[in-house]
């Protein structure tokens, strides 16, 4: 498995509009290899806000066929030359190889 992780800082009040963007169904649950995305929210009582993005692969080969899709690529450049949002303050991002999951055991009555 691999995963691509993506964490954005936005000022306070502004992560609901990351989360719906990352939220809404798009071309990417149509690629093969794509297991899942998560969206997550740093619980945080004032100030800036982290959403961090983890998208799940079968594999690196699938993640890159994805990264090099026509489609992927055209979403980019419809983007290119506009301004970031004036709330995005930073964005950084990594991929990981998964290496070892521990899942829940089953419980019975």
């Amino acid at each position: 498995m691999f995963v691509q992780m993506r964490k954005i800082t936005v000022t306070e009040g502004n992560s609901d509009k990351i989360v719906e963007r990352f939220s809404k169904k798009g071309i990417i649950e149509e690629q093969e290899g794509f297991i899942d995305m998560t969206v997550m929210v740093k619980k945080v009582r004032r100030g800036d806000e982290e959403v961090v993005i983890s998208t799940r692969w079968e594999s690196e080969e699938k993640w890159k066929q994805w990264e090099k899709s026509d489609a992927h690529i055209a979403g980019h450049k419809a983007k290119m030359g506009q301004p970031k949002p004036e709330y995005i303050l930073h964005s950084e991002g990594g991929v990981y190889e998964v290496k070892s999951v521990k899942k829940a055991v089953e419980h019975t009555l």
